[in-house]
């Protein structure tokens, strides 16, 4: 009963249900985890809100169907790098790329491959900057109605919109907040909006901290 059990975030679901029966079953006891439960238990609670289910929505090889992509509190190239190659790769071919970090990541510059946007958003202030982009999509009328219409809770859309068209969230209310320019802000969110099939790319520079549920929230809606 003394032994507990680590899973891996590197290793597949059914990898994980495998070893979480050898350690329950074959070991006998139930002291087993995962990473994940602790780095990214706010991204969890808030997808279940938000889209009920508690797991991502797409999977990495997605990315090479991507026309916009946002790349948020991560830094790919060096921390996941596989995924990095492939979103180069997919940036090469005519991709788009958001930034948002307080640092100069390397793919906001890098050879052959350059951010459109890089929003170097102020630590702690992640939350007022996605809003501000959920507010210039709002209040410029880029929302696509009929996904709405498909995909969303009609009334709970409704309320989220009146919300977020709020002038506080507007990108100019924000600017001393956040520290971003609300020109280039409103250009990320009417790329995002407008540019085609987009995806957003988060790590634990958004989840660690202690609106990290919310902030993944704000993803989801927007």
């Amino acid at each position: 009963k003394a032994l507990a059990g680590f899973g891996s975030a590197k290793g597949s679901n059914e990898e994980a249900y495998l070893f979480q029966k050898l350690v329950r079953v074959g070991f006998g006891s139930n002291n087993v985890d995962h990473c994940t439960r602790l780095c990214h238990a706010s991204s969890v609670s808030a997808l279940m809100e938000g889209i009920n289910s508690g797991a991502v929505s797409n999977q990495v090889s997605d990315v090479m169907k991507a026309a916009v992509v946002i790349v948020i509190g991560a830094n790919p190239t060096e921390g996941h790098p596989v995924f990095g190659a492939r979103l180069k790769q997919r940036l090469r071919e005519g991709a788009r790329l958001i930034v948002i970090d307080p640092r100069e990541i390397g793919l906001v510059r890098a050879p052959h491959v350059a951010a459109a946007v890089h929003l170097p958003v102020r630590p702690g202030t992640n939350v007022a900057v996605i809003n501000a982009l959920a507010h210039v999509v709002v209040t410029e009328g880029l929302i696509d109605e009929a996904y709405v219409r498909a995909r969303c809770d009609l009334k709970d859309f409704e309320i989220w919109a009146r919300f977020i068209a709020d002038e506080r969230h507007a990108p100019e209310a924000v600017q001393e907040l956040t520290g971003c320019d609300p020109a280039e802000v409103r250009a990320a969110a009417r790329l995002y909006a407008k540019g085609g099939a987009a995806a957003i790319y988060y790590g634990l520079g958004v989840t660690e901290h202690s609106q990290g549920s919310t902030m993944v929230m704000g993803m989801a809606n927007l």
